[in-house]
């Protein structure tokens, strides 16, 4: 199925000097950007329907991210593009969701700003280190953050009771646990940088 896609995809009519840029990874990482205007939905406070609309097609897009990583192993097509959009891309959606349920009240604005701040502070982080020569491997725990913010957030898009379960109350007990991770992980980051510093320093 994934061969027939890239076969089919390599057949449409994009000049060679934009096959870089639009190859097909690049293509679904682009499209996935395309949910965030429909994530705007969440501010007029949907019913139970629509929520959970909302947060299949915020899930759909999360393992697009999925998809457009294996393709892009899988026929050795990682581009610079590539790793500069999709990291971009999976915060841009995960952060526009968050900032969308403060007014509705699903989220707490303190916990959503402890997570920015923390992004910001670790983009940083990574482009100092960078000018500098030093490489910053991703971290484990930030791979494990981010999976728990999606879970969260798309539990807490559900919001109403769904198979049994209170959505919300899932949602906050795993953006707890997303938390935690996001301040350790900073943390983490933080360490990694000061002793590679030393160390060139050394």
């Amino acid at each position: 199925m994934i061969d027939l896609l890239k076969r089919s995809f390599d057949r449409l009519p994009i000049p060679e000097e934009k096959r870089e840029m639009f190859n097909l990874p690049n293509t679904i990482t682009m499209l996935r950007l395309g949910v965030i205007p429909i994530l705007f939905g969440l501010l007029l406070s949907p019913g139970p329907a629509m929520s959970l609309v909302i947060a299949i097609l915020f899930i759909a897009a999360a393992l697009t991210d999925i998809l457009d990583g294996y393709i892009a192993r899988r026929f050795k097509i990682v581009t610079t593009m590539g790793k500069f959009l999709d990291p971009i891309a999976d915060k841009l959606i995960v952060n526009t969701a968050m900032i969308l349920m403060i007014p509705i009240g699903r989220i707490p604005a303190w916990i959503v700003a402890v997570i920015i701040i923390r992004d910001f502070a670790v983009d940083g982080i990574r482009n100092i280190a960078s000018s500098d020569g030093l490489i910053i491997q991703a971290s484990p725990l930030g791979k494990r953050k981010t999976l728990c913010q999606i879970f969260a957030v798309s539990a807490l898009m559900i919001h109403y009771p769904f198979i049994g379960a209170d959505a919300h109350l899932v949602g906050m007990a795993i953006l707890c646990i997303a938390l935690v991770l996001t301040v350790t992980s900073g943390i983490d980051y933080f360490l990694k940088f000061y002793r590679k510093g030393i160390r060139k320093k050394g």
